[in-house]
């Protein structure tokens, strides 16, 4: 064959490969473009199914094993055991041991964590469980292999004092006498966090009267104390200098209890009954969280309420109101989430122009009346002419409405461009102006929350006393103000993001006080880079950008453990990648031009490839802080609504197409 002809033919085969590798190319590119609509479209379509009735929508909201054992310990401390429940409750607690370190962590795959584990211990004993159960060995074994339950934080020592386990001296002074204290002093209820608060007053009646549980089994814990609890001279070690004296301070106020005048007593426990009361919210309970809802209950029976008056019985059912029936098991929430759901599954619906918006009219239609506009709020104490617009996290907490959620519903309602919600956006712009903090950032709650000293008294060894400004908190609501465009507004803008950029991490990230964690924070913070036009080039944008895309995974995702709040290192770092945490980081990119990158296109693949067959996506993963290095919790909702977001910002950024 002449070497003519061999040429020909190879040209001609080269250029047959070419067209099918073309051919080829098309054929996966329009695979992909198919998969990725039908992917939203099958999530979408399982989202609205779940949306309830009257338009909202509400996913459980999960914490670690101390919410479901405080739960029996309450009935015990009540003597009200619902048999059938404490047994579901039980076996919820039990499926969560550990078996790798023998207890209980605040998140899956976390850490040994002794007050969870003493408390889910504690409950297991009183549904019945005997100590010398295997499971149960195991678990004391850990307890006193790191210390005991003397080790056990201020929280289950207080529980442990009730149930007559440790002296009252093994326990923080926390006196009804603190809410008469004058704001000059240097502990006041108003430079605490509303939870702190709620919390505190109704303990306060606790402690004063001395509370002891019915504990109608008369089960004890005796066995997880190394010394016999009595003889304990350690319940509280010093940490600082400060922790020092105010150790000292409360130390000597609990010897001088004696001392208070009865008229003084019983004038503190009239105002602390009626501070309660006030704010018991009715099915839906003090402050809408179970440690305080739980406390309430607790003070009101020890003040002398029947177990059937409308107080006892409100109390009761926003307990009830949390729990959590799978039938064989049970557990309960630490609160429940239905603005917070509502208008995050909202905003990732938005983002798809073309599909039906009726769902979404529904529930902004839902949302209105849950504005809180009038209620006597504590944001009053330091704005006291500040009118209310705001939004609560959970389905009624009136004098505590959440700046997060409510930015992201003001965002929400903005962008329908509808007449009908003007004046409720109005009202929340102003609002979340008006609680700006003097450093130019915003709380989940509070102005100017950062009287960090406090952190050392004795009662705050869970560190989570305060609401300070925070970075994801900043954002949201800097955010929403930008894209409203109010000129009354600008100042508060131009402060918030003065704010943000000052809190940027060396490298690059941004920290999420109430996500997990450094892709939360910043994924929050360059989607209000967005919403406020802020140059794409910005050096602050582009070193959060290359940080994202720094810790994308092999397989496309992003993950990052809890651990992070713990060692900051690891921030962006997980043994596996999670669809929450991967929409995330791809909504950040996108939020500032990087919709065409490789991180984003392998990102969108993985979201794809992992989507179950019903359009979701499920992992066991623990979304979110409470506190960090304290309290978790798993929102369910995160890993539906927040990868639909991305896909449908993808498609339309892009118009359906893979790279």
């Amino acid at each position: 064959m002449s070497q003519q002809i061999f040429d020909f033919i190879n040209i001609k085969k080269a250029a047959l490969v070419g067209q099918w590798l073309k051919s080829s190319r098309t054929t996966v590119e329009e695979g992909d473009t198919s998969r990725l609509n039908s992917a939203i479209s099958s999530a979408r379509n399982t989202l609205i199914a779940s949306q309830k009735k009257d338009g909202h929508w509400c996913f459980p909201l999960e914490a670690d094993c101390t919410i479901p054992a405080e739960y029996i310990l309450m009935m015990h401390f009540m003597d009200e055991v619902d048999s059938a429940l404490e047994n579901k409750l039980a076996r919820f607690i039990r499926e969560q041991q550990d078996m790798m370190h023998g207890g209980w962590a605040l998140y899956y795959g976390g850490a040994f964590d002794q007050s969870c584990s003493v408390k889910a211990y504690y409950a297991l004993k009183l549904a019945g469980d005997s100590p010398d159960a295997p499971h149960m060995v195991r678990a004391r074994s850990a307890i006193l292999a790191h210390g005991g339950a003397a080790r056990a934080n201020v929280f289950t020592r207080l529980l442990l004092a009730m149930y007559g386990q440790i002296p009252w001296r093994g326990v923080p002074f926390v006196p009804a006498e603190i809410i008469l204290f004058p704001r000059w002093f240097l502990f006041h209820l108003r430079k605490v966090a509303y939870w702190s608060r709620t919390v505190m007053i109704p303990l306060s009646i606790l402690c004063s009267l001395k509370a002891k549980a019915a504990n109608p089994r008369n089960i004890h814990v005796r066995e997880l104390f190394t010394i016999p609890p009595e003889e304990e001279q350690n319940y509280f070690p010093v940490r600082t200098p400060l922790n020092r004296f105010f150790l000292y301070m409360e130390r000597l106020g609990a010897k001088l209890e004696p001392l208070i005048p009865s008229f003084v007593r019983k004038m503190a426990l009239r105002r602390a009954e009626h501070w309660v009361i006030e704010r018991l919210n009715g099915e839906c309970g003090l402050g809408a969280i179970f440690p305080a809802m739980v406390n309430a209950y607790e003070a009101l029976a020890l003040l002398g309420y029947a177990y059937d008056h409308p107080y006892r019985q409100q109390c009761r059912l926003a307990l009830q109101g949390l729990l959590v029936d799978e039938g064989e098991r049970a557990w309960c929430q630490p609160c429940t989430s239905p603005v917070w759901d509502t208008v995050l599954t909202c905003l990732a619906l938005q983002e798809d122009r073309d599909a039906d918006q009726r769902p979404i009219r529904r529930a902004l239609d839902w949302l209105i009346p849950n504005q809180i506009l009038d209620a006597p709020g504590d944001w009053r104490e330091i704005r006291p002419n500040l009118p209310g617009g705001g939004w609560a996290f959970q389905y009624a907490n009136p004098h505590y409405p959440d700046l997060d959620d409510t930015a992201a519903a003001a965002w929400a309602l903005h962008q329908t461009d509808s007449a009908d919600y003007q004046v409720s956006v109005r009202r929340a712009a102003d609002w979340l102006a008006g609680m700006q903090s003097s450093n130019g950032g915003f709380a989940a709650f509070d102005i100017d929350n950062t009287y960090y000293y406090l952190n050392e008294v004795p009662f705050a060894d869970h560190g989570a006393l305060l609401d300070p400004p925070t970075s994801d908190v900043t954002a949201r609501c800097t955010g929403f103000l930008a894209l409203y465009g109010d000129q009354r507004h600008k100042h508060a803008v131009e402060r918030g993001l003065a704010c943000l950029f000052s809190e940027q991490e060396t490298s690059g990230a941004w920290f999420g006080r109430w996500g997990s964690n450094y892709i939360y924070g910043t994924w929050s913070v360059l989607e209000a880079m967005r919403l406020a036009n802020v140059d794409k080039e910005q050096p602050a944008v582009r070193r959060a950008v290359q940080w994202l895309k720094s810790v994308q995974r092999e397989d496309g995702g992003w993950g990052e453990t809890n651990d992070t709040y713990f060692d900051p290192q690891r921030a962006g770092q997980f043994e596996q990648s999670t669809s929450f945490q991967t929409a995330w980081a791809l909504l950040g990119l996108m939020a500032v031009g990087e919709v065409h990158s490789h991180a984003v296109q392998r990102g969108i693949k993985y979201l794809i490839e992992t989507q179950s067959a019903d359009g979701l996506w499920y992992e066991p993963w623990f979304t979110a802080p409470g506190f960090p290095r304290v309290f978790y919790l798993k929102y369910h909702g995160y890993s539906k609504y927040f990868p639909l977001w991305a896909l449908i910002r993808y498609r339309a950024l892009t118009k359906g197409s893979i790279a």
